[in-house]
């Protein structure tokens, strides 16, 4: 006799043993970690490589984690003693986002893989899976952390000015062996760790395509999945954009320089570039041996000097980028292809049944969010003097470089033009086939019942 069950098969997550369960979900966790810091370690190296830290005596190990710690939204604090001669002041806040890009893509990836075969995910599971990446994620990036700090002696007589009392402070300063280091601050570095990884794991669930998610979530894949992966398109259409035009420039000077900005700010750049080209407006300053090798338009806007309420301080946007060179008004045309492309891409990975009118509003929704996320990454705030006797600085010994975007004025316009592009797509994407529409006969289409009767 043969009985047959009408009972559905069990998920994994009870047909598995809970041991064997907790221990593949650990070892799986463990893999995407792994491979997400060796990926940022690997680009960092190489862009550091390029940037000639090689050379650093006895520092570059110490560097390379400090650059993957930043990476992940983690603190570095510079220090330094030059005795009672003088105080060094440094600053420095930035995220390398071609490091960043790489973890991001590559932890999220491997966070997904395991989930591709499985015809839905439960809530459970899918915590459980997270809390492990979670975990070993923060306990790396401790262990980075306790790497992350180094001391460099400075040596600054054998720097020749034009001004002779310069050189005597260089060659007194240099008599206390005066010294730079820069640490890790555990406590924030864990907290924005954290919220980078969240962040990560989260935006991999949004963008996946494919990755089944919990029966409560599935009602909001449609109105917010293609979106979202049209946003990382986006983005990463920019970074390719920004990659060729790097490689262009490498060939014609300064090959070192630029592979280091590819390899260690590409993002910082273009995506500055994505904000300029919708109308968007950053403000900052340059001044003193340091500044910004790629682009070289960029760095002049900097040393420009503004005017009206902060004449200390330049604006960088559209018309300020093309007063020094013509070229920069190529970026509006360029945001306008790009961004309407990826509202065509989010429509058309929508249901037919979507009109345009959602589309638009999606569309102009998810823009805003990604600015809103973007643009504060791009921040870079780098100072470093000597405040000699503690009566002033050798300007000739120190600089600053600061370029802060207005976050608000760039989502307000990411807004409109998704609004705007949004309603485009939607109806350019109505003329293409898509998910959730039949193709009826012809007789059909025409009014003829297809069964032939009047």
């Amino acid at each position: 006799m043969v009985t047959v069950s009408s009972r559905p098969p069990t998920s994994t997550w009870t047909a598995a043993a809970p041991a064997g369960l907790f221990a593949r979900i650990a070892l799986q966790a463990l893999a995407a970690v792994v491979a997400g810091y060796l990926a940022m370690g690997v680009v960092a190296a190489l862009g550091l490589w390029a940037a000639g830290a090689a050379d650093l005596p006895g520092g570059f190990t110490a560097v390379l984690a400090a650059v993957v710690v930043m990476a992940t939204g983690g603190e570095v604090e510079l220090s330094g003693d030059a005795g009672a001669l003088a105080g060094p002041q440094a600053q420095l806040t930035a995220m390398p986002l071609s490091v960043t890009l790489v973890g991001a893509l590559v932890t999220g990836y491997c966070f997904l893989r395991p989930l591709r075969h499985h015809a839905v995910t439960g809530a459970r599971e899918l915590l459980l899976r997270a809390g492990a990446v979670v975990v070993l994620w923060l306990v790396a990036l401790a262990g980075l952390s306790a790497l992350a700090r180094h001391d460099f002696r400075i040596t600054l007589g054998g720097q020749e000015t034009e001004d002779p009392l310069m050189d005597l402070f260089g060659d007194l300063l240099d008599s206390v062996n005066p010294t730079v280091g820069f640490r890790t601050d555990l406590g924030p570095t864990l907290f924005y760790g954290l919220l980078w990884i969240l962040g990560v794991l989260l935006v991999a669930l949004l963008v996946s395509r494919g990755t089944p998610l919990p029966s409560r979530l599935v009602r909001y894949q449609e109105p917010v999945r293609p979106a979202a992966h049209a946003m990382l398109l986006l983005l990463l259409a920019y970074v390719l954009v920004g990659l060729v035009v790097g490689l262009v420039v490498a060939t014609k000077g300064h090959p070192a320089d630029t592979f280091a900005v590819l390899l260690l700010g590409l993002p910082n750049v273009t995506w500055l570039a994505l904000g300029v080209g919708i109308g968007g407006s950053w403000e900052g300053r340059a001044e003193g041996p340091f500044g910004l090798p790629v682009p070289q338009v960029l760095d002049a806007v900097l040393r420009g000097g503004g005017g009206g309420e902060r004449p200390d301080l330049s604006t960088v946007d559209l018309s300020s980028l093309a007063a020094q060179d013509g070229r920069a008004w190529w970026l509006l045309p360029v945001a306008a292809v790009l961004v309407l492309a990826a509202a065509f891409a989010a429509a058309v990975r929508s249901p037919a049944r979507t009109r345009p009118w959602q589309h638009s509003l999606r569309f102009g929704v998810a823009f805003a969010l990604t600015m809103l996320v973007a643009a504060p990454v791009t921040l870079v705030e780098a100072r470093f003097g000597l405040s000699v006797l503690g009566i002033g600085e050798l300007d000739s010994l120190g600089g600053q470089v600061l370029l802060r975007p207005h976050v608000w004025v760039i989502a307000g316009f990411a807004l409109l033009w998704g609004l705007v592009l949004g309603l485009l797509g939607g109806l350019l994407a109505s003329r293409v086939h898509r998910k959730g529409e039949v193709e009826r006969p012809d007789h059909d289409k025409d009014g003829a019942d297809p069964s032939g009767t009047p």
